[in-house]
């Protein structure tokens, strides 16, 4: 059974008198442990085919099964639910809390857990040191570097030990080198646990880093296949 699977999606905004097809009958299935990058233009359908995987909005017709569970039979607390269990988010903004330590914004989801403070502050320090920032635990994010808040988040998307990250152009702010780095620990945390990795980038230099690219245009998928 694939991890996440989608049968004929489809979702449709209609802004005034108009209607747009953001995803077109989108059949596709992704395995655990996968590296999968996602592209297309701005308007091709990619971030609200992110935003419908990652249970943050639900398809008008079509299945989706994550872990098969049919997605879109679930209320809005267990939609919650899934969110925090089943994916690890990260974002180009890194949406850290400012006045927070690393520590403390790593922490952040097993309060919704009931994780007990202490086991939350072990597994917060030892998920850090997985991106490697130990002893960073109680600096700021103004504290911290570009790439040293990215890792931060990174970790957050670790720290419930979720089966997927699901990173919305996570090198967006950051200069070459310090994506290449970015990018160099997803493949290591992706091939140490077998953890599933999708990520959206419009830059053909980030998706070679993945195993597989699926590009979209007006809603459909045009292409699958590995990066040249």
């Amino acid at each position: 059974m694939a991890l996440i699977e989608t049968q004929n999606v489809t979702k449709i905004y209609r802004p005034g008198d108009t209607e747009i097809h953001a995803l077109d009958h989108i059949s596709l299935q992704i395995e655990r442990g996968e590296f999968i990058s996602i592209m297309g233009p701005s308007g091709s359908g990619k971030s609200t085919f992110m935003n419908v995987i990652g249970c943050l909005d639900k398809p008008d017709s079509g299945q989706y099964l994550l872990d098969g569970v049919e997605i879109g039979r679930l209320n809005r607390d267990e939609l919650a639910g899934i969110r925090n269990k089943k994916i690890g988010f990260v974002f180009q903004g890194f949406n850290l809390l400012s006045r927070t330590t690393a520590l403390e914004n790593v922490e952040l989801p097993m309060l919704y857990n009931g994780v007990p403070p202490e086991e939350r502050k072990e597994k917060a320090i030892a998920a850090l040191n997985r991106v490697g920032l130990g002893g960073r635990e109680n600096h700021r994010p103004n504290q911290l570097s570009g790439g040293q808040q990215q890792r931060v988040a990174i970790a957050r998307a670790l720290v419930n030990d979720a089966p997927i990250i699901l990173a919305d152009e996570p090198t967006g702010n950051l200069d070459t080198k310090t994506s290449s780095e970015i990018m160099d620990l997803l493949v290591k945390l992706n091939a140490a646990s077998q953890m599933t990795v999708v990520l959206v980038t419009h830059e053909p230099d980030i998706a070679r880093y993945s195993r597989r690219v699926i590009k979209f245009l007006d809603g459909r998928i045009i292409s699958d296949s590995s990066p040249g």
